[in-house]
């Protein structure tokens, strides 16, 4: 069949497996469909049928994958099967897109925003890339240890990828050290700290997320991406797809933040969106260290908060299953066969400790 727009929105999923469906203009030349749906350009060649995946459709235009793949069937043809000379931002941009199918939404928000930030080689070949440029990379996130950590196991797996598409001989990583384990942080804020922090939280999308964080030791990335259809009216619900632990979270909403949670949205419009953009905010960099100097807190971080959390409730005498509930655990008094059959799901006990923990929280910043 000769693929086009509409041939190919017009192709089926099939039933199990994946189906490859070839381009009559061009040998090799097809789109791939997997059982959920997906679709993705794809080229097959060479005596052992190798097939890469040139980027999935919709990300990539129909005429954008059949022109790459005629430069890599010149390639093969001519026999330069060789490491080809793409660009940081090219192979990024292809990476990214082939991944988007494989991993969950928030996690493929994570590998674009960690590659983005930390790695700018911009036009730069791959080839061209030393060791010592990933090693300068990584050393300038030294004060952040958690998320170097982070930043190296993601270059990590972009990298055993452009390896794997021939885009390297070798991967600079090969011989690259690990950077130190990281110590997970024991910071809470003492009641005076959350009450300077939650007075210097201003009205406006930050100071929200910030007070929102406070009041339901929810998740940074879950609490930013909020949308109208996850908030009922005295609830808040994480779908799978949010969730870090891939199991839907129904936690009750307190009076304060449901005010903070006022006016409400559209079903699928963010609680929280980036300046003039319908993405999830992210200007923590600039916002977070203002928040700082207007309060004189130093040394702590937005998921203190939900340490600070989790401790306020302990001394407040709720019960840590309670606790774990209201954090989404499923280790801890969930974990092992517990997790299996404990279905129960402690809403009352949660609407009880949310009360007192905002009853807490009114008191430190009236007093």
């Amino acid at each position: 069949m000769r693929l086009t727009d509409l041939s190919i929105a017009a192709l089926k999923a099939p039933k199990n497996g994946v189906a490859v469906y070839f381009d009559d203009t061009l040998t090799g030349f097809g789109v791939r469909v997997s059982m959920g749906g997906t679709k993705s350009y794809v080229l097959t060649h060479g005596p052992r049928r190798t097939r890469e995946t040139l980027g999935r459709v919709g990300v990539v235009k129909l005429a954008a994958a059949r022109k790459e793949a005629k430069e890599r069937l010149a390639q093969y043809t001519l026999g330069k099967d060789k490491p080809r000379a793409v660009s940081w931002d090219k192979a990024k941009e292809e990476y990214l897109a082939e991944k988007a199918s494989d991993l969950k939404p928030r996690t493929h928000a994570d590998y674009t925003y960690i590659l983005g930030r930390h790695f700018k080689y911009g036009p730069t070949k791959l080839l061209e890339l030393s060791p010592h440029d990933l090693m300068a990379s990584l050393a300038r996130s030294k004060h952040t240890p958690g998320e170097q950590q982070h930043a190296y196991v993601i270059l990590r797996a972009f990298m055993r990828w452009a390896h794997r598409k021939h885009y390297l001989d070798r991967n600079p990583m090969e011989r690259m050290q690990e950077p130190r384990s990281y110590v997970p942080r024991a910071r809470i804020l003492t009641n005076d700290e959350l009450r300077r922090v939650w007075l210097a939280a201003e009205d406006d999308t930050f100071g929200n997320i910030v007070k929102l964080l406070i009041l339901t030791g929810q998740r940074r990335g879950e609490i930013t991406q909020l949308t109208g259809s996850m908030v009922g009216e005295d609830t808040i619900t994480i779908p799978t797809w949010l969730a870090k632990n891939s199991r839907e979270h129904t936690f009750p909403l307190g009076s304060m933040a449901n005010a903070v949670l006022t006016p409400r949205v559209g079903k699928d419009d963010c609680f929280f969106p980036a300046l003039g953009k319908e993405t999830p905010f992210n200007g923590y960099s600039k916002c977070k260290p203002k928040l700082e100097r207007r309060c004189g807190v130093s040394d702590w971080t937005l998921h203190d908060l939900r340490r600070t959390f989790a401790s306020g409730l302990a001394s407040l005498s709720v019960a840590i299953p309670v606790i774990e509930r209201l954090l989404n655990h499923v280790s801890g008094s969930f974990g092992g066969i517990v997790g299996v059959y404990q279905r129960y799901d402690y809403m009352p006990e949660m609407r009880d400790a949310i009360s007192r923990w905002e009853s807490h929280v009114l008191r430190l910043i009236s007093g």
